[in-house]
């Protein structure tokens, strides 16, 4: 399958808290509540930031949500569709916010996540 991908726009914005929704469920039982992201305005999100969905032929499989801030760039959300997850997608995505960094001039990318989300850690660690 052919991936591609593009910026959102606003007319993504349902698209994109669907797939975010999806990617977090599974989250819910082990913390005891719905992780931050799946309660975002993701259309305000697509507005006044930048969001890069990853598309697996015409389905959207990933998305990464970031931040240009001063001296980084912050990772706000990554959320591959529960169909597409352990394909790499989670990986492609952070090097590409990397990859915005190097094109912005920083040296620095970051990320917050729930301590309890312990597999995120090992992607990210690695």
């Amino acid at each position: 399958m052919i991936e591609t991908m593009r910026i959102a726009t606003i007319s993504d914005a349902g698209a994109v808290t669907e797939l975010t929704r999806m990617a977090y469920a599974k989250w819910v039982p082990v913390i005891g509540r719905e992780p931050l992201p799946m309660k975002a305005d993701h259309a305000a999100f697509i507005q006044d930031n930048r969001v890069d969905l990853l598309f697996s032929g015409a389905v959207l499989a990933a998305l990464v949500e970031t931040i240009q801030r001063k001296d980084d760039i912050l990772i706000e959300n990554v959320a591959v569709a529960p169909r597409f997850q352990k394909r790499g997608y989670g990986r492609k995505m952070v090097a590409h916010a990397e990859q915005l960094a190097v094109q912005a001039g920083l040296n620095v990318v970051r990320l917050y996540t729930n301590s309890l989300f312990e597999v995120n850690l090992r992607l990210y660690a690695s």
